[in-house]
């Protein structure tokens, strides 16, 4: 009698909360974790590419150093060496390079 009184209680008894809050929990986690520092990173980049003006230095993807000779919508023209220009997607730049000689 007590077995049964036992297994018809522990089938019932459990609350959707407890089903689901630790799924919620997991999703808020990931959110902040993983998710949200992604998007800013992705913000960020963006707003660099869209900043780039002919005449900055940048580095590639690859790791090329450059100066930005031309730009436009999708492609940039880099000036390696003082000789050489090289065509990249606007999207393979890296980050663009601050010297310190230009701070001052």
């Amino acid at each position: 009698m007590l077995q049964f009184q036992y297994a018809a209680t522990a089938g019932s008894g459990g609350s959707i909360l407890g089903l689901v809050g630790p799924f919620v929990l997991m999703f808020v986690v990931f959110y902040f974790l993983l998710i949200r520092p992604q998007q800013k990173k992705t913000k960020t980049r963006n707003a660099m590419l869209k900043a780039l003006k002919k005449g900055d230095k940048v580095v590639t993807i690859g790791g090329l150093h450059g100066t930005i000779m031309e730009i436009s919508d999708d492609i940039v023209v880099l000036r390696v060496n003082d000789v050489t220009k090289l065509t990249f997607d606007r999207g393979s730049i890296s980050h663009s390079v601050v010297d310190v000689e230009d701070k001052e």
